[in-house]
């Protein structure tokens, strides 16, 4: 079973009109502002998820402020996981710092939603305060036993809309404070996984966290996915696309090139979600 992790569709409104929401949510118009940043429905997504051979698709939607704006996302997340419950698994997103956050990840997920994510920090980082607005909804997730996904990004390097002002201390302080929380860490975590490397602490702090491969063509070497394995565990590795940011064919392309054997690549591709989500062929 191959599982894509990290992907993002919008309910119609948005699609038809985004302009809308611009003067409202500075972070998602730095990042669709440009009318080449694609977005996509469930329909679209299922269409590409059969061409390139995708059996299952984690699909969520933006970290909106507007209550109104991301409730409606959800259940829109929710709708498209009721027609296609063989092809998605939704997460409910929204910003973690709005009064009525824990409320909505109640919501969703006694509405059958399967965790919360990918919430992000696009303009403060990940700091003290965040995390302790965000302790609700970990509590809730942790009761439910249900996945959080967060945005980390690299915090060296060019800048590209979406890139946040986090810091590697700021990433491991998420599982330091959230131990028994099943943490997914977009975008390789930021590089946080090079760390296991250490002899004291990291490697039992990250007991519960999983890194997701979202960008990676855009963001590193094709080494990654080899040496990521050896540092980290290749348990710990889960294919994310970002799409419609990128196809998961450039994936394939990169993790077959590898000197990774077809068990990890096969692990690396789904099986590994598929034992994080608890699902089955």
């Amino acid at each position: 079973m191959i599982i894509d992790i990290h992907t993002h569709i919008f309910p119609p409104e948005i699609r038809q009109d985004r302009n809308v929401c611009f003067a409202s949510e500075e972070a998602f118009y730095r990042l669709y502002n440009d009318p080449r940043a694609c977005m996509i429905g469930a329909r679209e997504l299922i269409d590409t998820m059969d061409e390139e051979g995708v059996d299952r698709s984690v699909v969520f939607g933006f970290p909106w402020k507007s209550a109104d704006r991301f409730r409606r996302q959800n259940d829109y997340i929710m709708e498209a996981v009721a027609a296609h419950p063989d092809r998605l698994i939704g997460l409910a997103c929204f910003d973690a710092d709005h009064p009525s956050a824990p409320e909505e990840a109640r919501r969703c997920l006694e509405s059958g939603l399967s965790g919360v994510g990918e919430l992000a920090y696009y303009a403060s980082g990940i700091t003290a305060v965040k995390l302790d607005r965000l302790a609700p909804v970990m509590d809730i997730c942790r009761e439910k036993k249900a996945v959080v996904m967060i945005h980390t990004n690299e915090p060296v390097g060019h800048v590209y809309p979406g890139k946040s002002p986090n810091t590697l201390s700021q990433i491991y302080s998420l599982p330091q404070r959230f131990p028994e929380n099943r943490l997914i860490l977009a975008h390789w975590g930021g590089g946080l996984f090079f760390y296991a490397l250490l002899k004291k602490e990291v490697r039992e702090t990250l007991q519960n966290v999983y890194f997701d491969t979202a960008a990676s063509p855009f963001l590193y070497d094709p080494s990654i996915w080899e040496m990521a394995a050896r540092i980290v565990g290749v348990d710990k590795i889960l294919f994310g696309t970002d799409y419609p940011l990128l196809k998961p064919a450039r994936y394939f392309r990169e993790i077959d090139a590898s000197p990774l054997s077809e068990e990890d690549r096969a692990l690396i591709k789904g099986g590994n979600a598929a034992a994080l989500l608890g699902l089955t062929a």
